[in-house]
Formats: C-alpha cells, structure tokens, sequence
C-alpha cells in the first residue's frame, strides 16, 4: 500500500461506515456551472460524490490512488473510475466543468495537484473541495468523542489532519474564494453505527495496526453509560467545510 494511502486497508468498512453529503450541496454546484458536461471528482474513495455528481453532470470522471477504494464503488453508466494520482487524472486540457475534492484536499493540497486542476477545467470552471470536521452531538457525547479523538487516538493521526482542524482555512488555495452556504450532515445512529465509522478514522486503524488492540473496545464501554440501549438512535451531526473558487 502506497504510505499516502490511508485507507485501503479497510475499504469495505469504510464504504459502509461513512456517511454521505447531502444533495443540496451538489445541486449547489451545478448550478454554480457554465456548463454541465463533464465534472471530475478527485480523490473520489468508494464514489460517494461522483455517484451524486452523476445526477447533475452527463459524465463523472472519478479517480482515486487507492485501487481497493475504487473496486468498492458502484457502477454507474455515467461515472468513469480510474485509478489515479490526484496529480495524474489523465484528462484532456479544459475539459471539465467542475473538480471535486471530497474529505481529501488535506492529503494531496500541493502545487502539482493545483497544476493538474487549472490545467483539466474549463475558463470559468468550478473547482470545489469540502472536508466534514468533527462530529457533535449531545453535549455528554461530544466529550466522550472529543477526548477519543484528541487524546486516545490523536497521537496517530497523520500530520495532514490539522487541516480538517482548521476547517480548510489557511490551506494552500489558489483561488479567488466564492462564498458558500452552511451545510450539514445529519443522521440517526445507533451506537455501533458510531463505533463503526469512528474506527474508519486512519489514527484509528494505525493505533490498531501499531498497538494490537482496538481503541473502540474500550470506547463502547464508555458510550454505554451515556448510551445504553444499542438500537436506540441519536443525532450526530458533521459541519461541513466548503471551499470553492473559479478558474479564470
């Protein structure tokens, strides 16, 4: 596994586990567009974003470095998946109309990867990357979480993560920024839906993988007070971080 890939040791996890973005921030997009042609999504993981990028755009080109990633994607007509170096998309010169990063510009916000961007959109095309910041809740399970997330795990987070931190502000961004809405994710969870997805998080399975051991073990034993009954649902909510410019 390529050191920059975080995540294809658990692919098939992480497609079930993480949550998905919310329509209206593609509907946001598309209509930020000159045109619809071609949108490409960057980093694209299991497809999330491609497949509702496909409902906007007559075709999704979705690439992502991690081939065991992509094989957990679901097929769609419109969507072509590559396995790619976000510096390599292997696009003709101005041929999109939009470029997507979901929950990944922190890996690769580097020049040549920016090159690669003005180089595939279209004059006046759309370049967007988002990430989801920490997650909240009831005030008894954020810090449960919040201390997980600083303190058992924080040690092994790569050092990429201070950007989701500061919600993509201050990261390299070599666009006139356009202003975005406020968005969210919001869902019903169960407690292990939670325990689930908390150990998709890379500082997890590297704690896991340095360690021998598993974190959320002791975490579910934690939730349980708060949390006793396991398929009682709560709200669990990710503020989501959108940074948008246009090519000029």
């Amino acid at each position: 596994m390529n050191p920059a890939d975080h995540f294809s040791g658990h692919a098939a996890d992480y497609a079930k586990a993480r949550p998905s973005y919310p329509p209206e921030l593609f509907a946001w997009l598309a209509q930020r567009c000159a045109g619809r042609d071609l949108a490409w999504d960057c980093g694209t993981g299991n497809g999330q974003a491609a497949q509702a990028l496909a409902g906007h755009f007559q075709r999704v080109h979705a690439t992502d470095l991690s081939a065991t990633q992509v094989a957990q994607a679901e097929p769609h007509p419109r969507i072509d998946y590559r396995v790619a170096a976000a510096e390599t998309s292997g696009l003709n010169d101005r041929c999109c109309d939009l470029a997507t990063v979901a929950q990944a510009l922190h890996w690769f916000c580097n020049e040549t990867f920016y090159a690669e961007v003005r180089r595939v959109l279209k004059p006046g095309g759309l370049f967007a990357a988002w990430t989801y910041t920490l997650l909240r809740g009831e005030p008894a399970l954020n810090a449960i979480v919040e201390d997980f997330y600083r303190n058992t795990v924080g040690p092994w987070w790569p050092p990429e993560r201070r950007w989701v931190d500061l919600a993509y502000r201050e990261m390299p961004f070599p666009f006139a920024d356009i202003a975005t809405p406020k968005l969210e994710i919001r869902l019903e969870w169960t407690r292990d839906d939670l325990l689930a997805y908390l150990r998709t998080w890379s500082a997890t399975q590297r704690y896991i993988k340095e360690l021998g051991s598993d974190p959320c073990i002791e975490l579910g034993e934690r939730l349980r007070d708060i949390w006793p009954q396991s398929d009682s649902r709560k709200s669990i909510i990710w503020p989501i971080a959108l940074r948008c410019g246009r090519l000029e």
